[in-house]
């Protein structure tokens, strides 16, 4: 009987921690990145994705790449010349 639990209890090989330290590390970097532009854009359904779904950094990285708006050209700067010239 008492082989059958020590077969069942998982054995903690602190190696591990080479692996999983880094990866804790990886994850939270990449996830801070993400919920802080999705927080400053305004995309309320990518904040809370990436804050509750944990990939191991590889959901942050898609949301950066390629569904973040993308800060360009400011228009109002654009008009506000256009509408000096005109007078």
């Amino acid at each position: 009987m008492q082989a059958l639990f020590m077969a069942t209890v998982p054995v903690f090989d602190p190696a591990m921690l080479l692996w999983l330290i880094p990866l804790m590390i990886w994850e939270a970097v990449w996830k801070g990145i993400a919920l802080w532009k999705s927080g400053r854009n305004n995309q309320l359904a990518w904040f809370i994705c990436v804050l509750v779904i944990n990939t191991v950094g590889i959901l942050p990285i898609v949301y950066l790449v390629w569904f973040q708006k993308k800060n360009g050209v400011k228009s109002a700067p654009a008009n506000a010349a256009k509408k000096k010239k005109k007078r």
